[in-house]
């Protein structure tokens, strides 16, 4: 008899051990080898800031399986302080303690290392991507005493996890971000989650990078020394392609592995798979790396399906994620508006989590990209408190599925006051969708306002005389919707821009106009997102220490 195959995989977190244990369930003959660089392997790296925080207290929780168990359930030959050296296609050897060992079948499943900074001092930074890390960062927090100084460098979900979990240790924080904003939101949206920031006591830092950092201090690239007991690099990582490289294998623009759609790199015998491989969108259709676990894990299970000669096609990614932070929820997939590469139609709503009459129920800020031409869903950017996942799911799955935007108000969904409206905000979504792409419902964003106004438009807040002394929009005339048809003659015959506090109100009294002879338009999302926008683009103060 022919010996088994030996399939060799380098790397034994999600991609890598999700590859190996669907393999073994699909091939009980197949040798497969794991080789983990680290001491550690399947353990749940989303979960090293929490135990950071204390929100995760034991060690251990962490660690989901050990060579041990993995080898006694599933037959695998697991070895941790491994190092993979070197990788010769032409012998499909890889070298490991100086020594070659043979494969038939190798995966490359290395992840992505956390980027530090060429600076002075950059071994100060500490980064948070492993067991190994999370100790360290674990033991230097451990030795600081309340109130003591640390900065993150970095306004990603690692860098956002950190700052809230050393918030909750105690510690006076600074974030520094060298983009305008956080995370990879439009700028509306974005300004939220840097209010809820400051709110919570740290000291954000848009639009600077590190220059130095020593034991004790940072300094900013405009001079400025921060005090830091302990500083963190969260600026964003990059695929672990070097082996790659080296081997003579096809990499893509950003160092990850070009691989097709059942994960084959350009050499023969050798796959790839999770953060150091290339994923094509399900957007734009582009291939990039995808630093999510979700596709990580479910890439690891197709590739394990073509290595057992099944139908391994791994399908394209939306790139959903979500985030906690300081109690709001942020979630997004796929296009933003500024990153758009076709005519959109944008939708801003801010619907109640649930029923407004069932107590408890939260605001919810919601933006829908959806193609223009199509009516397809491009992307979704949700910012609240209960109830943003299941909306988020929901948008994804309608992604996902082909849905246009239209769509989504005939989506029949679960409904209780506690858990939503008779009219969901998902299908308030289509609606506004439908309308729009039958030409009804006209609206304008909140950056093309300034504009509108400028070229003589009219600007018209139907809100109620006590919303407008609340806060208004500069030149805007307040005629509430309630008295608006016994009121036209004030209008004038030029273009008419009307708008409320989130849009619906608006959308009424533009369908009023309209039908009463005038050019008018809704500003879309209303005085909120107006507000919220230009925020967003005025020079935003430094933290509250």
């Amino acid at each position: 008899m022919a010996p088994p195959r030996r399939i060799v995989i380098i790397g034994g977190v999600a991609a890598g051990m999700s590859t190996a244990t669907r393999l073994r369930r699909l091939d009980e003959h197949a040798e497969i080898v794991v080789l983990e660089r680290s001491g550690y392997v399947s353990f749940a790296n989303c979960g090293l800031a929490y135990h950071v925080g204390g929100i995760i207290p034991e060690r251990d929780d962490l660690l989901l399986q050990t060579p041990e168990r993995l080898g006694a359930r599933f037959r695998l030959d697991v070895r941790v302080n491994s190092e993979v050296t070197g990788i010769d296609p032409a012998a499909r050897t890889v070298t490991v303690h100086g020594e070659a060992m043979a494969y038939d079948e190798l995966v490359i499943a290395t992840g992505a290392a956390p980027i530090i900074p060429p600076i002075p001092g950059a071994n100060y930074l500490l980064p948070l991507r492993s067991i190994e890390d999370t100790d360290r960062l674990s033991a230097a927090v451990d030795a600081l005493p309340p109130g003591a100084p640390a900065v993150v460098a970095g306004g990603g979900y690692i860098g956002l996890e950190l700052i809230e979990n050393l918030v909750r240790r105690g510690l006076s924080v600074t974030l520094v971000q060298r983009n305008d904003h956080v995370l990879t939101l439009d700028p509306e949206l974005a300004v939220l989650v840097e209010d809820r920031i400051r709110e919570s006591g740290v000291d954000l830092r848009l639009g600077e990078t590190l220059s130095e950092v020593t034991d004790d201090s940072v300094t900013l690239d405009d001079g400025t020394i921060i005090a830091a007991a302990v500083a963190m690099a969260a600026i964003g990582v990059r695929a672990e392609s070097a082996l790659a490289v080296a081997a003579g294998i096809r990499t893509g623009p950003t160092g990850a592995i070009i691989v097709d759609s059942q994960h084959r790199t350009s050499a023969p015998h050798i796959w790839a798979v999770g953060d150091v491989a290339e994923k094509v969108s399900a957007i734009d259709g582009v291939a990039r790396p995808l630093m999510l676990a979700g596709p990580a894990n479910r890439d690891g299970r197709y590739l394990a399906d073509a290595l057992a000669g099944a139908d391994g096609t791994s399908r394209p990614a939306l790139g959903t994620a979500i985030l906690e932070l300081f109690g709001l929820t942020i979630a997004s997939f796929g296009m933003t508006e500024a990153t758009a590469d076709r005519p959109v139609r944008i939708i801003h709503t801010h619907p109640a989590s649930h029923a407004t009459y069932y107590p408890g129920s939260e605001t919810m800020t919601i933006k829908l990209v959806v193609d223009a031409a199509t009516d397809l869903v491009l992307g979704a950017q949700i910012i609240g408190g209960a109830g943003v996942d299941k909306r988020i799911d929901v948008l994804a799955t309608a992604a996902s599925a082909g849905l246009t935007a239209s769509a989504l108000a005939d989506l029949e969904l679960a409904y209780a006051p506690q858990y939503g409206s008779a009219k969901d905000p998902i299908n308030m979504l289509g609606y506004i969708a439908r309308n729009r792409r039958g030409g009804q419902g006209r609206s304008i964003q909140w950056h093309e306002l300034a504009e509108e106004l400028e070229a003589g438009a009219l600007l018209v807040d139907v809100r109620t005389p006590g919303e407008f002394a609340s806060g208004a929009i500069p030149s805007a005339v307040n005629v509430s919707l309630d008295e608006l048809r016994n009121r036209v003659h004030e209008l004038g015959a030029g273009r008419i821009i009307v708008h409320c506090q989130v849009g619906q109100r608006g959308h009424t009294a533009a369908n009023l106009l309209t039908h009463l002879g005038f050019d008018a338009v809704n500003l879309d999302g209303g005085y909120l997102t107006w507000l919220a926008g230009e925020r967003s683009s005025q020079p935003q103060p430094l933290g509250t220490r």
